[in-house]
């Protein structure tokens, strides 16, 4: 009785103190080696399970930043951790550290780490997860459509999408379901697309940088990153959120992926948010609300089968 005290008063506290989390472990390397951009932090809910499914967050930073867990812990997390998840946040390399496929392999590296430690950090596999906003969204649906792909080559480029980062790559790096927050998809139409008012063509903008060159000049490397050209019928769910008046990330690039995943018969929900921005009026309640009923019905049909 006086445990089950303890532990009700040590719980009380943390809640009082605006601590949303019971337990965490902070700066894991998922790749085994001593970079800052292969690290993740593991978030537990404060409601007591014996294991909790999971949700991986990314941070937007247009693929520059290199160590943003925190800012998605800032942004993601609540909503996430009150719904019962476990949130796992992700670094991953910067464009400028490593070109295209290199974030998309660290990602997989950490599903893959996630899965391979599940039992040791209360960890659920039967659920992963994932979601991530501005080019953390990229990422989150990228991981979504190229769950089986390894080597893919489209005309005269080829990326290795899953790669060989890390000690588990005999684990699987696919994802159990998608919430993607306003990511690019399509490169090649973002200039061209009503809403954008930065110069994506630009030999400097951060699509270039991530893949190496200016984006009009390759168009194959340009497909290898855009999470459309893997979309099967095998995909999981995704759902989609993205305002109307986002200035960096036209609302077409949500539109040509809810488009392509309908075509292919994937479970996907696209809601636009109106006069919405990247992030301003996007980063609300209501819609943090539907990314966790969303994950909640997904997590339950998964673990149910």
């Amino acid at each position: 009785m006086k445990v089950l005290l303890t532990l009700i008063l040590s719980l009380a506290f943390l809640q009082s103190n605006g601590q949303q989390f019971s337990k965490n472990w902070k700066d894991l390397n998922y790749a085994g080696d001593t970079t800052v951009s292969h690290r993740l932090d593991i978030y537990l809910p404060l409601s007591e399970q014996s294991s909790y499914p999971v949700v991986m967050a990314i941070c937007g930073s247009a693929w520059f930043g290199n160590n943003t867990k925190d800012e998605a812990f800032r942004i993601m997390a609540k909503p996430l951790l009150d719904a019962g998840f476990a949130v796992v946040t992700v670094n991953h390399r910067s464009s400028r550290q490593a070109i295209f496929p290199a974030q998309i392999n660290d990602i997989k590296a950490a599903v893959r780490f996630v899965r391979a430690n599940a039992e040791k950090y209360q960890l659920n596999p039967s659920f992963i997860g994932i979601t991530g906003f501005s080019s953390g969204g990229h990422l989150s649906a990228l991981a979504g459509t190229s769950g089986a792909v390894g080597k893919h080559t489209v005309k005269t480029a080829e990326a290795d999408l899953e790669g060989n980062i890390g000690s588990y790559t005999k684990y699987s790096s696919s994802v159990d379901a998608v919430v993607d927050f306003f990511g690019p998809t399509n490169f090649l139409l973002m200039d061209s697309c009503a809403g954008g008012s930065s110069s994506h063509n630009a030999a400097d903008s951060p699509e270039s940088t991530l893949i190496g060159g200016p984006i009009q000049n390759h168009p194959d490397k340009c497909a290898l990153a855009d999470p459309i050209t893997y979309v099967d019928a095998g995909d999981p769910h995704f759902l989609i959120i993205h305002g109307d008046n986002d200035p960096l990330v036209p609302h077409c690039q949500s539109e040509v992926l809810f488009i392509a995943l309908q075509k292919a018969g994937v479970g996907s929900r696209f809601v636009t948010v109106p006069g919405g921005g990247h992030g301003p009026g996007v980063f609300e309640e209501k819609y943090f609300k539907m990314m966790t009923d969303f994950f909640l019905k997904e997590s339950a049909d998964k673990i149910a089968h």
